[in-house]
Order: structure tokens, then C-alpha cells, then sequence
């Protein structure tokens, strides 16, 4: 957890936090001493004009101690809150650099968990720090010290009963440890159940299993609090138990106390001081528990923090990068004999994939679900990395650029349409930036759009909901497109994303792409399933297997290609149909 600390806290702030509680714990320290004073030397002596000396005196002291208050918490609450800002940061940043593999490794729950819950217990644990836990011992020393000062003899006492204190704490906290670690992995349980209802919620409903996700979150929601009680009520028992110990103690002091005042050993002052800081021990010993309840459930939080900070990133910018030309070179994208496998799986993915497009070119992939279509594609940007050959764009190898560089001059649309909440423009502009209304306007025109997007029903400032849920899947998807199309590119790639749209809007796009200026002269490429919908491309590769079992227009295909032809039978017919494909294309 300290590691976490290191580079996320002012130092200074922390230094004037513990001058701070320095000074708070003194004067916490001084005040029974003047009390003992007061009684010995003011009350006993009836010396009035000393009895309001020292009372202005503890006034004074008693002032300082809660000024010495009020700015250590404010050091310890605000370097609580940045360093909490600052982590969440931090894994923001890392997690939107993670690889696909990454992200399947922890899990959307769990990153959710470790960037909310995990980051909040550490918030928690950061204000006990440089309020109980700097302030428990000090206290605990400095009132052990005094209680010496005032009485040797009864400082006995708690040289014999503090130990035994201390093994009882120790001993709880042996078992409470392991169960707070449980509990965040159970939190994560719990979060991925309520993520999963949640997008789901429509496929719950008309499959009627309800009562079945319903179970399935009692019971995890069940198992974390069965785990969260018996961890509690172990916890419990440490201040009963603290309390119990001290009660003796404090008998104890009496008792002796009483006896040594009688034989004129101890001032009454002192006993009363001595009780005093009796207390103060006890208190410090109270916090100390508390400590130890927060501490251990925080270090398992920082652990898995750490783990996700620590994860060594799969794709990095090279040491040295070639730069970017800026001259009007013609687009070009190039696979070289390229290989990839997923690090869990034992076959290859893609296998020995080459080919090479040029700018006003249109590459096609289709083939069946699992065939590496997608993966091919997120090879381009390089979301993954291959595990042989080369990918060249403009004829730089990708590795050889700079992530930003090589994004930018790419524009892809995924395989699911994301928007994002706020307003049509807001998405839009995540295209581009400093897009103009009419930029933005003429992209939605080509994505057929503007149907829906017109300014009776808001225009550019209709609202989106979160996931564009105010809109149907095709209207997601062309929305998803206008931005794809909105920004500048080389490089325009559209993983599946005309499936949602019926024949009639999918064949105006694709025309609309065709005599769009900035498309011309770029390379487009399309994923899809239906024929229809890449039968018109310059070329067509054709995956089965994790392999490219064909390539060439689509009349090639058609004539020769017996996976093809498969395919086309089953969307369009017959040999009669295969043969009116080919003559109309």
C-alpha cells in the first residue's frame, strides 16, 4: 500500500499533517499534567490566584489542540482525496491501454471493483494513517511515558496486562485478515452478476428467468454477507474485550492508588493524571483496533490495485519511432505471410494471411462465425500484436510507428455500435474534433442518417442515452458509421457494421461510400456476412478455418471458389442464382 502512496501525496502535506498531530497529541499529553497540578498545588494549597492561572493555561492548551485538530484532518482528508483522484487516474489511463487479453484476463466486473470499491478503501485507510494510525502510538508511548513519570509502581500494571492485550488483538486479526481479502473477490462476484442483469435485462425478461438471475444474485449476494459477518463479528469482540481488560486495570489503579495515598506515596493529583492517561491508553489501544480492522481489507484492495498497474503492456510505441510522412502518398495497407494465436488457445487464429490494397481500393473479408475475420482486423490498428509476419500501412510497418501516429490514420468502426451519452454532436465530434455542423451533417447524409437526425426532432443536439438506447440497433449503427466517415483518414475499416440494416439502406450507403470524395481515395475495408454486401469490392478474401481459403472479385469467386460458392448458394440460391450474381456484378 505504501507503494501506491509513494508518488501520490504531497510530501509536505504530509509533513504538516503530523506537525499538526504533534501538536494535537502534546497538548493532549500536557493537559492531565496541569490538571494534577491544579488539584496538588492550587486545590489542596487553596491558592486561588494559582487555580486561575493554570485553568487560563488549560484554556490556552486545549485552544491549540483543536486548532492542531482541525489541520491535521484537513491535510489527511484532502491528501485522501487526490491521492484517491490520482489512482483512479492512473488506472483509467492503464486499463484503456490494456490489450484484449488483458481486459478477458481481469474482467469488466473486477477492473470496475478495483477502480470504485478498492481505490475508496484505500481513501479510508489513507485519513487513519495520518489521523489513528500515526496518532495511536504516539499517544499510546507518550501517555505510557507520563503515567512513569507520575507513578513508577503503577506503571506495573500495564507492563503485565498490555501484552496480554496485544496477543488477543493479534490473534483476531490472524482470522479477520484472510476474510476481508475474501470479501473483495466476493464484491467482484456480485458487480459482474448486476452488470450482466443489467445489460441482459431484455433477453432476462423474454426467456421469463427472472427468478433464476434473481437466485443467482441472492446467492452471491448471500455468500458476501455470510463472509462480510463472521468477519465483523470477529472484529467485534476486540474493543468488549479492550474495554473489559482496561475496566480491571482501572480497578487496579484505584485500588493501589488509594492504598498509596493513605501511606502519602502518591499525590491525589497524580492518581488523578495517572487515570487519565489510563485512558488515553485505552483510547490509543481502541484505535489501534480500528486500525487493524481497515488495514487489512485495504491492503487486499491495494494488491489488486497494484496488479493492474503493474500489468507490463503488450503493445508499446518503439524507442525509436519512424516518423510520419506528411506528403500525399497513396494509401496502402499490406499483410506479410502474418500468423496469430490467442495466448490461451492452443491452434493458430490466422494463418499465413497476405495481401496488399491500395488507396480507392476496397478489400472485403467474409467468411463463417470464428474464422478470424474480426482478428484480422484488429490487427490493422494494432490492438494486437501478430505472433509472425507484418502488417504494413502506407508501407511503414505498424510497429515501427507510434500508436498515434499509426491511428491516425486509420478510422474504424467496430463490430458493436458504441455511442456514448450526450448529444449527437458530442459522438459526432469524437471523429473529429473540430469538425463544423456541415462536416457533420454530410457524413450522417452518407451513413443514412439523416432520416432520424433532423432538426425537428433536435438535430445535432438530440439527445443520446448511455449506449444510444434511444435508438434502434440499425440507427446505432449508422450513427456508429457517420463518425467513422466523419474523420480523415487513410484507412477506413467496418468490422460487421451494415448487419442491423435492411437491403435498401445497406445498398444506398455502400453507393453513398463509393462517390464520397474523401472514401475515394482511401482504402476501404468491410466485414460482413451477406454477399450482397461485399460483391461489389476489388477484392474478397475469403476465411475458413483460421485461413484465406480464396481471394479475388467477386466473379472470380463465384466461378471457382467452392466455399464461396457455398455461401452465395445459401443466400442467394441455386446454380441459376450464382450465375445471375455474376452477370448483374
Amino acid at each position: 500500500m505504501l507503494k501506491l502512496m509513494k508518488s501520490r501525496v504531497s510530501y509536505l502535506a504530509v509533513f504538516g499533517a503530523v506537525v499538526f498531530l504533534l501538536l494535537q497529541v502534546s497538548s493532549d499529553l500536557y493537559l492531565p499534567t496541569v490538571t494534577s497540578n491544579v488539584i496538588d498545588k492550587g486545590i489542596a494549597q487553596n491558592n486561588i490566584g494559582y487555580i486561575w492561572s493554570e485553568g487560563f493555561k488549560m484554556l490556552f492548551v486545549s485552544f491549540c489542540g483543536v486548532l492542531a485538530a482541525g489541520g491535521n484532518i484537513f491535510f489527511a482528508a484532502t491528501q485522501s482525496m487526490k491521492m484517491g483522484q490520482h489512482i483512479r487516474d492512473d488506472m483509467f489511463q492503464k486499463i484503456t491501454r490494456f490489450s484484449q487479453e488483458d481486459m478477458d484476463h481481469f474482467g469488466a466486473a473486477s477492473l470496475d471493483t478495483r477502480t470504485t470499491n478498492d481505490v475508496v478503501q484505500i481513501q479510508n485507510v489513507m485519513v487513519q494513517i495520518l489521523r489513528m494510525m500515526l496518532m495511536a502510538p504516539l499517544m499510546l508511548l507518550g501517555a505510557s511515558v507520563m503515567s512513569y513519570v507520575k507513578s513508577p509502581d503503577l506503571t506495573t500494571i500495564f507492563i503485565i496486562c498490555l501484552p496480554l492485550v496485544a496477543l488477543i488483538v493479534g490473534g483476531l486479526m490472524y482470522y479477520v485478515v484472510p476474510l476481508f481479502k475474501t470479501m473483495q473477490k466476493k464484491t467482484d462476484r456480485i458487480n459482474l452478476i448486476f452488470g450482466e442483469a443489467l445489460g441482459g435485462v431484455r433477453t432476462i425478461r423474454s426467456f421469463n428467468r427472472d427468478d433464476y438471475e434473481n437466485q443467482r444474485f441472492d446467492a452471491a449476494n448471500k455468500d458476501f454477507a455470510k463472509t462480510g459477518i463472521k468477519a465483523f463479528t470477529i472484529v467485534s469482540f476486540i474493543i468488549p474485550i479492550i474495554t473489559i481488560i482496561f475496566s480491571f486495570i482501572n480497578v487496579a489503579i484505584v485500588w493501589f492508588g488509594a492504598d498509596m495515598i493513605s501511606n502519602r506515596t502518591l499525590a491525589v493529583g497524580n492518581l488523578v493524571a495517572f487515570m487519565t492517561y489510563s485512558g488515553q491508553i485505552l483510547f490509543s489501544f481502541m484505535m489501534l483496533s480500528m486500525i487493524f480492522v481497515f488495514l487489512p481489507r485495504a491492503s487486499a484492495s491495494a494488491a489488486r490495485i497494484i496488479e493492474v498497474l503493474e500489468v507490463k503492456d503488450t503493445i508499446t510505441d518503439p524507442d525509436t519511432p519512424q516518423p510520419l510522412s506528411h506528403h500525399e502518398a497513396e494509401p496502402s495497407l499490406e499483410f506479410d505471410n502474418v500468423y496469430f494465436r490467442y495466448s490461451s488457445a492452443e491452434q493458430q487464429t490466422l494463418q499465413n494471411v497476405s495481401f496488399k490494397v491500395h488507396g480507392g481500393q476496397t478489400l472485403a473479408i467474409i467468411g463463417g462465425t470464428g474464422s478470424g475475420k474480426s482478428t484480422l482486423i484488429n490487427l490493422i490498428p494494432r490492438l494486437i500484436e501478430p505472433e509472425k509476419g507484418m502488417v504494413k500501412v502506407n508501407g511503414f510497418e505498424i510497429d515501427k510507428l507510434t500508436q498515434h501516429d499509426l491511428h491516425s490514420l486509420i478510422s474504424i468502426n467496430q463490430q458493436k455500435a458504441v455511442l456514448f451519452s450526450g448529444t449527437v454532436r458530442e459522438n459526432m465530434l469524437y471523429g473529429k474534433q473540430d469538425a463544423t455542423d456541415d462536416d457533420i451533417w454530410h457524413a450522417l447524409e452518407v451513413a443514412q442518417a439523416t432520416e432520424f437526425i433532423t432538426q425537428d426532432n433536435g438535430g445535432l443536439d438530440a439527445h443520446v442515452d448511455q449506449n444510444g438506447d434511444n435508438y434502434s440497433g440499425g440507427q446505432k449503427q449508422r450513427l456508429a458509421i457517420a463518425r467513422t466517415i466523419l474523420k480523415p483518414a487513410d484507412i477506413y475499416i467496418f468490422d460487421d457494421s451494415f448487419s442491423a440494416l435492411d437491403f435498401e439502406t445497406d445498398a444506398k450507403l455502400r453507393m453513398a461510400l463509393r462517390t464520397d470524395k474523401q472514401i475515394q481515395r482511401a482504402i476501404t475495408v468491410i466485414v460482413a456476412q451477406r454477399i450482397s454486401t461485399v460483391a461489389d469490392a476489388d477484392l474478397i478474401l475469403i476465411l475458413d478455418n483460421c485461413q484465406v481459403v480464396g481471394e479475388g472479385s467477386h466473379k472470380q469467386l463465384a466461378a471457382s471458389n467452392s466455399v464461396y460458392q457455398d455461401i452465395l448458394r445459401s443466400q442467394i440460391g441455386e446454380q441459376g442464382g450464382i450465375n445471375n450474381a455474376n452477370t448483374t456484378s
